[in-house]
């Protein structure tokens, strides 16, 4: 019989603000275990940290969860291209919870999830930038994240709690069950123009930021550009 268990989850993750790859740059994409239990608030882990305020934390990206299922394909498909050993085991995509038997396929937009003690709530897909390529040496790296759709998710906490490794991720809430995050990703990443898909999305609680870029696409009616992000600063 299949088994109908709930995902677990494998690793918790923190990462601390330190010089980056290029001049001047810092992140802490760099998340490493944490051991077997951790405390998430209103920001995040306990213990972990943002570099730039601006485009990366808040209550709106507060824990970033990346599918451990997305690893074997990455291996199979990058090849001799990542450093040995660098997609053997959960923290590479700078996540902060690692599972397996949930994807974005399986996710949709505003799902809550019961994980410990903690309620999070599916806030939206990860953007990748231009750190994610450096940090697995592989220059088009946020590019391919993005065009895959293994973009993993981020999280707003809904009730600050614990999490322990092997915790089930227990579905509480599905508002919006048509609305997975795959489908939201192929509007948004694969630079959709339909105009009737884009006014349906506009009936989710998009975050701000995906809320303005579809008003400018329907305004525009043309797709942003998306260099600056994917490709990092120019010398």
């Amino acid at each position: 019989m299949p088994d109908t268990s709930p995902p677990q989850i494998d690793a918790l993750l923190v990462g601390k603000v330190r010089p980056y790859t290029r001049p001047e740059s810092t992140s802490a994409i760099d998340k490493r275990p944490v051991g077997d239990r951790v405390r998430i608030e209103a920001l995040g882990l306990v213990g972990d940290e943002q570099a730039d305020p601006r485009v990366h934390g808040g209550p709106d990206k507060a824990v970033h969860h990346y599918p451990f299922d997305h690893y074997a394909p990455w291996r199979e498909e990058l090849g001799e291209l990542v450093a040995p050993g660098r997609l053997d085991a959960p923290g590479a995509f700078g996540e902060n919870l690692s599972s397996r038997g949930l994807t974005e396929v399986d996710v949709c937009l505003g799902d809550r999830f019961r994980i410990g003690t903690v309620v999070l709530e599916v806030s939206q897909s990860r953007q990748p930038c231009w750190k994610l390529s450096d940090r697995l040496g592989v220059a088009d790296m946020a590019r391919r994240v993005q065009a895959s759709g293994r973009t993993g998710w981020y999280y707003r906490v809904l009730q600050p709690g614990d999490v322990r490794l092997g915790d089930p991720v227990e579905l509480d809430a599905r508002p919006f069950p048509q609305w997975s995050l795959r489908r939201l990703a192929a509007l948004i990443f694969e630079r959709n123009l339909d105009a009737d898909e884009l006014r349906a999305a506009l009936e989710l609680p998009l975050v701000p930021s995906w809320r303005k870029l579809i008003d400018s696409r329907l305004l525009r009616r043309e797709v942003e550009d998306w260099g600056k992000r994917i490709d990092g600063p120019r010398d």
